[in-house]
């Protein structure tokens, strides 16, 4: 008997040209599609909670796939692992319900923004944090957050491209913390669109550094234009932390 089962991974998008499976290109689904076709002899497709870009990492991509599990789910865990390369890894595996979906079942995401504010950069956290080496002042930056947190239309961080029909989306938290020249902004949201954390990054730093007042913010959701948020932080300081079903 077929069953749903949900799977937590986690991965370093470095070498990956994304989360979707390509046909030339190396992908996460494409990867462990293939240790699942090689483990139950099967084809067998995954269905991720989104897709995450060439050189995105994740601590906690949800995806699920459905089959006869005739072994122990940790069992399972431990194959998959040992056939996967070191840049995934899975953390958990559980039985679902059969309408429980990665994708259609989430209720909010959380992502990670890793920025590195120094004037020298540093090789090894280059795929890791975003070099970013001007003087910004911080409560510029929260002054602007406070205006993203809500329900808006996100027109003007949305990159041209997405499939969304509707971009309203509810923001619950955006937390900004700073240890020494490291910089974390965590975004917690009911959804989010395309590149959408990527462009609020990238504001919300030009407005750091001076260059955008903090108000302008309240402009951008009356009168939507990516003409204030043209700059996208780029793929490797962000994270998909945890996808939330409940």
């Amino acid at each position: 008997m077929d069953q749903v089962v949900k799977m937590i991974i986690e991965y370093d998008g470095t070498n990956f040209f994304g989360w979707q499976r390509q046909t030339k290109s190396r992908s996460v689904q494409g990867d462990i599609e293939r240790v699942l076709n090689r483990i139950f002899k099967r084809e067998i497709s995954i269905d991720g909670a989104g897709r995450t870009d060439a050189g995105v990492h994740a601590y906690g991509q949800v995806a699920t796939f459905k089959t006869a599990i005739p072994m122990p789910l940790e069992n399972l865990k431990r194959a998959l692992n040992n056939f996967l390369s070191e840049d995934i890894r899975i953390l958990n595996l559980s039985f679902e319900s059969e309408e429980f979906h990665a994708r259609y079942s989430a209720k909010g995401k959380t992502y990670v923004y890793k920025v590195l504010n120094a004037l020298d950069r540093d090789v090894f956290t280059s795929h890791y944090a975003y070099h970013y080496p001007y003087e910004i002042k911080e409560e510029l930056m929260l002054e602007a957050i406070s205006y993203l947190i809500g329900e808006h239309d996100f027109t003007s961080f949305m990159a041209s491209g997405s499939s969304a029909q509707n971009p309203i989306r509810i923001i619950h938290d955006i937390t900004l913390n700073k240890t020494g020249d490291n910089i974390e902004l965590t975004y917690t949201g009911n959804g989010f669109l395309y590149k959408m954390v990527r462009i609020i990054t990238g504001y919300l730093l030009e407005v750091g550094q001076g260059k955008i007042l903090p108000q302008k913010t309240i402009e951008l959701f009356e009168n939507p234009t990516r003409k204030y948020t043209t700059k996208v932080a780029p793929a490797e300081g962000l994270y998909l932390k945890e996808v939330y079903y409940k």
